[in-house]
């Protein structure tokens, strides 16, 4: 990554350059959501990265726990707290079901994949660690699509705690790929008393790191991250600190998407204009 953008691998600068020969008309993006987890370290913080298995798509690459919408998202009858979907929309530049359906999905998504869980008994509190047997069942339930989210909560008496997600960025997949997904970036800090597990069938390395580390290591071409993924962490790493984070994200334009171009010349780069 330099001022002059991201160096692109090798099979999307081809495949780019295929999709441009064949007038390929673009995909449309589906809907989704991605969570940083952050947790602190000493004075410092870290964030929470997965490998995509090489199977999925974007497989090899490093990112964050997170995946599409479901239908059941904005359908859901759930308890809630924090700003109210309406007040989502607003944030988001969506309708309210669909703003509900963003934000249930980014809660789903790090449960199903990282086994954490964003709700409480009520609008102040959080549940605990949620690694038992129990639990775990219950989030293969999900993840199999056997229950559905609002179910898994109501059935314990569960809040969700749309307070603990702080929306960060939008993203859109460039034109040229063939699966495209329209995500919103969302941060949130590790509930106390629970923990990441390696528990979603999707990943085959995880690992806790400094935002700051892990843009290092991607510089150095020792982990495969897109632009998206970078970009997040080197913002979120010149936060500063976590209540850096948290007060950055108040501020930040959540709703405006950002789609990198592949600059095909000479040295093929990823540009945001």
């Amino acid at each position: 990554m330099t001022i002059d953008g991201f160096a692109a691998p090798s099979a999307l600068v081809e495949h780019a350059r295929r999709f441009r020969a064949e007038g390929g008309v673009p995909a449309v993006p589906r809907v989704a959501a991605t969570v940083l987890l952050l947790r602190p370290t000493g004075a410092d913080f870290e964030v929470y990265v997965i490998r995509r298995v090489a199977a999925m798509a974007f497989g090899g690459m490093y990112a964050f726990p997170g995946g599409g919408v479901d239908r059941s998202d904005s359908q859901a009858h759930l308890n809630w707290a924090g700003p109210d979907p309406t007040a989502w929309g607003e944030r988001l530049a969506l309708d309210p079901d669909a703003a509900q359906a963003v934000v249930c999905a980014a809660a789903r998504e790090v449960f199903e994949e990282a086994g954490v869980l964003l709700a409480g008994p009520d609008a102040a509190t959080v549940v605990g660690d949620v690694s038992s047997d129990d639990w775990e069942n219950a989030r293969q339930d999900l993840e199999a699509r056997r229950t559905g989210f609002a179910d898994l909560l109501a059935g314990r008496r569960l809040t969700l705690r749309s307070d603990l997600l702080l929306p960060w960025s939008r993203w859109i997949t460039p034109e040229f790929e063939p699966r495209r997904f329209d995500t919103y970036f969302f941060v949130a800090l590790l509930p106390d008393g629970q923990r990441t597990r390696d528990v979603s069938g999707e990943a085959d390395r995880t690992l806790w790191i400094r935002p700051a580390d892990a843009v290092a290591r991607a510089k150095a071409g020792e982990l495969n991250m897109l632009p998206p993924t970078m970009v997040t962490l080197a913002q979120v790493a010149a936060a500063g600190d976590l209540t850096g984070v948290v007060e950055a994200a108040a501020t930040r334009d959540a709703a405006t998407p950002i789609t990198p171009r592949l600059d095909l010349n000479d040295e093929p780069r990823f540009v945001l204009d």
